[in-house]
């Protein structure tokens, strides 16, 4: 059976994945769901202003550890996409499989920064106006969204280039209007070394669709493609 670490997006925690959890462990897998560091409801202004990409990917790294994972699967949803890559980067071969779920896809040198769209600089910019450290969430979404660390965004990330022997990248086509990822689709199908999904939801796929999402995960043979709907509507 798998290993699944899910990483949630920019603002988020565990609580986004908590409709897919169940479907993963009912199929008999093991799911450690995170919630990064300076994303916590109890972490101080302290923990809030340090916390970087450094950080988030040595959480990852720290449930490895402690659950003596040797094969995990690896789920990053939008500004978890830059968490992944650096925690399996990092990760001495324990990483079997990246999925990232509409989420970055960094190059070496990349920050979330750097490769978002200038829109979500200036949101990026503004939100942390109040503190200097800490960007508030965009207006509208989850009550449980907490500011996140602003060096998350900024710092660059470093590769090696660590294999890792399957890589997914699942695009969300229902906001293609302000989608940052729509290039980053095309240049992935293109790469022999990725698998491309379309998921005909909005970005919070595993809220919107969390039966598809589940179904995606469990698909051991990761084909291409679009996803099917399992049941639940995804328009």
């Amino acid at each position: 059976m798998a290993t699944f670490v899910l990483v949630p997006g920019g603002w988020h925690g565990a609580w986004s994945y908590e409709t897919v959890v169940p479907l993963l462990e009912q199929a008999g897998h093991t799911v450690h769901a995170l919630t990064l560091t300076g994303l916590r409801p109890d972490d101080d202004r302290a923990t809030v202003a340090g916390a970087n990409l450094d950080t988030h990917a040595e959480d990852v790294l720290r449930v490895l550890d402690r659950a003596h994972v040797t094969n995990a699967t690896l789920v990053g949803h939008s500004y978890g996409g830059m968490v992944i890559a650096a925690a399996a980067d990092r990760a001495d071969g324990r990483v079997a499989r990246l999925v990232h779920l509409d989420a970055y896809v960094p190059q070496d040198g990349d920050s979330c920064w750097s490769v978002t769209t200038e829109g979500y600089r200036q949101a990026f910019a503004a939100g942390a106006a109040c503190t200097g450290y800490a960007v508030e969430p965009p207006p509208g979404g989850d009550s449980r969204r907490r500011p996140h660390p602003l060096a998350s965004f900024l710092q660059t990330i470093r590769l090696t280039g660590e294999r890792v022997s399957r890589r997914e990248f699942v695009y969300c086509s229902g906001w293609e209007d302000r989608t940052p990822f729509a290039d980053l689709r095309t240049r992935l199908a293109a790469d022999p070394d990725w698998r491309v999904h379309d998921l005909p939801t909005g970005h919070n796929a595993m809220r919107e669709a969390p039966e598809a999402v589940a179904a995606l995960l469990l698909d051991a043979r990761g084909g291409d493609g679009e996803m099917p709907t399992t049941g639940v509507p995804l328009g």
